[in-house]
């Protein structure tokens, strides 16, 4: 494998990509500008946030926000959070878990957990819908509903969204029932066998209740063929669910919106690739390929089927105005999730060896039961805005896991067969591993924001703190095939601190500093042979923002310097123990001694210089380092950790323009998000590569049909110019290799949309 030293926008190729580009563009100012001749220019729209349990301006907010509203959405054709991974928000990093694009690991500004993906163990980053927190990464990859917008916090916000939030928060805003009548109709084709409808329906209000419903099919079939007949491809989905509101508003002061939705996400895994040998390494089986770009067909064909996430959940939102300026919320929720996880080696888990079995298939599965309560209230003063509330989360969850050989070479390695049973050989039975986890987390929370009566009301000082105490718990019942009486425990209490002064220097500029910390539970890592418990990890962050908006509201600019010490990071170590013939890993989770340190800088820029055309720019620069960390293999030594999945730095762009045609409206969007290379493992010195992935949308919308309907006709691409780039890379000692994950190949589709 040729590692990039260069990034990629840089390469002449792409700089003729982005030549091409810029004459587009030039293209597109001439003819908006031509257009625009007589007409009066707009202004940028006000952006609304909940960011601190209410709404406010984005402007006006100090915390550094970036929001993906539902045009942005439709135009980059983001359906689940997975298609965030691309980096449109540069200081958001999504990616799948290893293989699994069931499960997905989500971090901010360099906090990213790896292996969030045990019952014992917490996320860095909080992941909300309509405020209910939810509690694994399995089901995230799951598909979105209606969504109005995706509020990403950056920072710690342990404040007001609790313990897991130490890299900030990702909070998802659905569409609630309007009371009116509308039917809303998309169907889909797209490449790779693929084919999608969504279905969203409001019903009017009677008897004082508002229904929604909504209801969304996607599949795709895999984009790397998997040799072996009869078996699924790589990199294949079936995403379906239904979701049900309804909101009861009896009087102006009060009312109850009851939400339930049921979930089937059926994944096939990324396809882990051979990208290179290391010196010295031993013959591979002639079957087995290196292949350094992504490839369209596996080498050795394998048996795999679908990991199926079923989810299902109701929530219930209170909301009650006894006086005036004074809310009282309440938020109950229960969700309950299932989720297998399948993922095959093929002839890149073990070195050859004669007649020997291989082909390492990891099965896992999930159970887990969530619920949660919380009350707040929200109120004014004179010169006084608060919030205060409390929050109680309840967990039970089991995991397990076995990860036998499916294969057997011929004496040369020049042909292979299936095993006539998965227990046919091995060294352990199933499961191999099984535990248990349950977590009680109690919260009491509150912030306060003061305007003092000097400079104009200019000068705004808020204060909060939040008290946590955490409970967890667990057993460790099999661990390599035998009965275990490990257990494990841990318990904690404290208190999180934020204060933040902001000041505005005029009706469009806004600034603030800020210091707030939070901490990430410990727990146990399941993967322990012995279920051996971890302690907590703490951020704290001092930053300072400015925000401002100018060119009489046609230009907007975001900026935000922060310092962040990580405290007791949480670090993975692993090993591989060959068992005949069958690799068993065993993880072990550390807290690192030390500090570690972590500064950035984030811009957004967004300008709409005629009407109709929108032109906007994010861009995160993160320096990121951390102490060593003891590894439990090797008698504790310390050894060198990396940050992972954070590039130092990260650039998105847009150009969207929209234009009447007729009775319609033709809208034009093109996307373009690039990144450093970055480590994908904190123990791994191995770099996943640069990056540089362009998107786009053409569509014709509002077409007049019959009555109040209207139609809409897109055509879309993600990954327009099918550039390739390794996201995730690990070194494997077995074969003296290395092993490497490639991000999508191109898509694209066309949708057709109806609205009454």
């Amino acid at each position: 494998m040729t590692f990039h030293t260069t990034p990629k926008w840089r390469r002449p190729s792409v700089r003729a990509a982005l030549a091409a580009g810029a004459s587009i563009l030039g293209l597109v100012l001439a003819t908006a500008a031509a257009a625009d001749d007589a007409a009066d220019v707009g202004q940028l729209e006000e952006v609304v946030v909940t960011a601190q349990k209410r709404e406010t301006n984005l402007q006006k907010t100090p915390i550094a926000i970036s929001v993906v509203g539902a045009e942005d959405l439709a135009n980059r054709r983001i359906q689940s959070l997975n298609d965030l991974a691309d980096g449109a928000i540069p200081s958001l990093r999504i990616a799948p878990f290893f293989s699994r694009n069931s499960a997905l690991t989500v971090g901010i500004r360099g906090i990213v957990p790896v292996d969030a993906n045990q019952p014992s163990r917490d996320a860095g980053v909080g992941v909300y819908i309509d405020g209910v927190y939810l509690g694994r990464s399995q089901g995230l990859g799951a598909a979105l509903y209606e969504v109005e917008r995706i509020e990403v916090l950056k920072g710690p916000q342990g404040t007001l969204f609790g313990r897991n939030s130490t890299g900030g928060a990702v909070s998802i805003v659905t569409r609630q029932p309007s009371g009116e009548f509308r039917l809303k109709q998309t169907v889909g084709a797209r490449n790779y066998g693929g084919y999608s409808s969504e279905t969203h329906l409001d019903l009017p209000v009677f008897a004082n209740v508002s229904l929604k419903f909504d209801g969304i099919v996607t599949s795709r079939d895999g984009t790397i063929d998997n040799p072996m007949g009869g078996e699924p491809d790589f990199n294949s989905y079936d995403r379906r669910g239904l979701h049900a509101g309804a909101l009861w508003k009896p009087s102006d002061s009060f009312s109850a919106n009851y939400g339930f939705d049921v979930s089937h996400d059926a994944t096939t895994p990324y396809y882990l690739q051979l990208v290179g040998l290391n010196p010295g390494a031993a013959p591979l089986a002639p079957l087995v390929k290196v292949q350094a770009s992504r490839a369209k067909v596996a080498d050795i064909g394998v048996p795999q089927q679908d990991s199926a996430g079923n989810t299902y959940g109701h929530s219930l939102h209170l909301t009650w105005t006894p006086i005036e300026n004074v809310e009282i919320r309440s938020i109950s929720s229960y969700r309950k999730l299932k989720q297998t996880q399948f993922d095959n080696g093929g002839g890149h888990s073990a070195r050859f060896a004669p007649n020997a079995t291989f082909s390492r298939y990891s099965l896992a599965g999930m159970h887990q039961e969530q619920y949660s309560q919380e009350f707040q209230i929200l109120g004014s003063i004179p010169r006084l805005t608060y919030v205060a509330g409390l929050y109680y989360y309840h967990e039970e969850a089991d995991d397990f896991a076995w990860s036998p050989n499916t294969l057997r070479w011929n004496a040369d390695g020049t042909a292979y067969t299936r095993l006539g049973s998965l227990v046919e050989g091995q060294q352990t039975p199933y499961p191999d591993r099984f535990s248990t986890a349950l977590a009680k987390s109690s919260a009491a929370f509150g912030q306060a924001t003061w305007t003092p009566p000097v400079l104009d009301d200019a000068l705004h000082l808020t204060v909060g703190a939040r008290y946590t105490s955490d409970d967890k718990s667990g057993d460790l019942l099999k661990s390599r095939g035998v009965d275990t009486p490990y257990k494990f425990s841990f318990s904690s209490s404290r208190v999180d601190p934020s204060v933040t002064l902001a000041f505005d220097a005029s009706e469009t500029a806004h600034m603030y500093a800020k210091w707030g910390s939070a901490y990430r539970a410990g727990g146990a890592n399941s993967r322990s042979l012995i279920y051996r418990s971890f302690g907590p990890e703490t951020v704290k962050t001092s930053e300072i923002g400015f925000k401002s908006e100018f060119l009489d509201r046609r230009a907007r600019l975001n900026l935000a310097a922060y310092d962040t010490r990580y405290k007791d990071v949480q670090i993975d170590f692993s090993a591989q123990n060959n068992v005949a013939g069958v690799n068993i890993g065993t993880l072990e989770t550390v807290n690192a001694p030390g500090i570690g340190k972590i500064r950035g800088f984030e811009a957004d820029l967004t300008i709409m210089p005629v009407d109709g055309l929108t032109l906007s720019a994010s861009y995160a620069y993160t320096d990121a380092s951390l102490p060593p960390a003891p590894n439990p293999f090797r008698a504790n030594a310390l050894e060198t950790v990396f940050i992972v999945y954070t590039p130092k730095n990260a650039v998105s762009a847009s150009i969207d323009y929209e234009a009447p045609l007729g009775q319609a409206r033709i809208i034009a969007h093109l996307d373009v998000n690039a990144a450093d290379r970055y480590h994908s493992s904190s123990t791994d010195p191995n770099w996943a590569d640069s990056s540089l992935i362009f998107n786009a949308r053409l569509a014709l919308a509002d077409i007049p049909v019959r009555d109040d309907a209207r139609m809409q006709i897109s055509f879309w691409a993600r990954n327009l110019l099918n550039e390739d780039h390794i996201f995730a890379i690990l070194g494997n000692a077995s074969i003296n290799g290395r092993t490497g994950l490639f991000n999508e190949p191109r898509t694209y589709g066309v949708d057709a949309t109806i609205e009454f």
